[in-house]
């Protein structure tokens, strides 16, 4: 259990994010999706050319889909649209698509600062990649940290190596480990990205991926069904009858087989993906909205458990 936050109590059986924020800021606080166009090694050469087997940059990013360039016209629409449907004032700044670590510091520190500008922006959460946070960089969040609330996600998506060559990412998990490692001794808030269901992975390799992750003892994590968007490899692979998905249910075992390891202090950012439906192949079940929260919360409920009962 949290220290500060008792989550079971409130009859919950995992740490969701929305009570965290709340108890962090004293009100909801929501993210705001920016794309600041960066690159990405595994697109650009220095680690590879094609890209993971599942990105396609737009189907992430509400500024490529709608054309909204400028990063102050994303926090403007992004703010408008959040008060509007939810009554929030708070807001993180969330620098999601491709590799938000992937420039130099003068580049990133001016990109991060125009977004702490915003007096309704509370925090950055940046998304990245392993191999993409030099000593320089983490110095530079370690420094920003110190004025604004710094969230930094490191994408992993599985412990096991063979999945991540499957999956293309370019780096195994030893570059996590390392990247970890020297994140956490400047005291940065860490979470990581994982994908439940990778074809060819077994409950023993999902249980090891947890228990490995679980060792950090982690800020946050956010799990994420294997889904199908086009214009990826991921695609073709579908396309060609390569590869299945696991079922709505299948999946919801799958994460409750991931939590039972967490430990009830990390907080669970979100327990499945999303995608544009534009750009959604399948499976299917992943746009219809709640199917993925109620499928675990049944799973949760059948097998009475919750996050962190094998955790040690």
């Amino acid at each position: 259990m949290s220290k500060d936050v008792d989550w079971r109590q409130a009859g919950h059986r995992y740490y969701p994010l929305a009570m965290y924020m709340r108890h962090e800021f004293g009100e909801p606080v929501w993210k705001i999706s920016l794309d600041a166009h960066f690159s990405c090694p595994n697109i650009d050469g220095t680690v590879g050319r094609e890209g993971c087997l599942f990105c396609d940059a737009k189907s992430f990013s509400p500024g490529r889909r709608f054309g909204l360039e400028n990063l102050e016209a994303q926090m403007d629409d992004g703010i408008t649209q959040l008060q509007r449907r939810h009554s929030v004032r708070k807001f993180l700044a969330y620098f999601q698509p491709s590799t938000n670590t992937y420039a130099p510091v003068e580049r990133l520190e001016s990109i991060f600062r125009r977004a702490m500008r915003r007096s309704e922006i509370v925090g950055l959460a940046i998304g990245t990649r392993p191999d993409a946070l030099p000593d320089d960089v983490l110095d530079l969040l370690a420094d920003l940290s110190k004025e604004t609330r710094i969230f930094l996600e490191i994408g992993l998506q599985s412990a096991k190596n063979e999945s991540l060559r499957f999956l293309n990412r370019g780096h195994n998990y030893e570059t996590f480990a390392d990247a970890i490692e020297r994140a956490q001794k400047r005291n940065l808030c860490l979470g990581t990205h994982l994908i439940l269901g990778i074809p060819g992975e077994t409950r023993d390799d999902l249980i090891r991926t947890a228990q490995l992750v679980a060792q950090w003892k982690l800020h946050s994590i956010k799990l994420h069904n294997l889904y199908v968007v086009r214009n990826t490899k991921l695609a073709e692979l579908w396309t060609e009858n390569k590869i299945s998905l696991p079922t709505c249910q299948e999946y919801a075992e799958m994460v409750v087989d991931f939590l039972e390891y967490q430990n009830p202090e990390t907080v669970i950012e979100r327990i499945s993906g999303e995608a544009s439906e534009e750009y959604l192949l399948a499976p299917q079940w992943t746009a219809i909205k709640h199917s993925a929260r109620n499928a675990v919360d049944r799973a949760f409920r059948n097998r009475n458990t919750y996050q962190g009962k094998l955790w040690r």
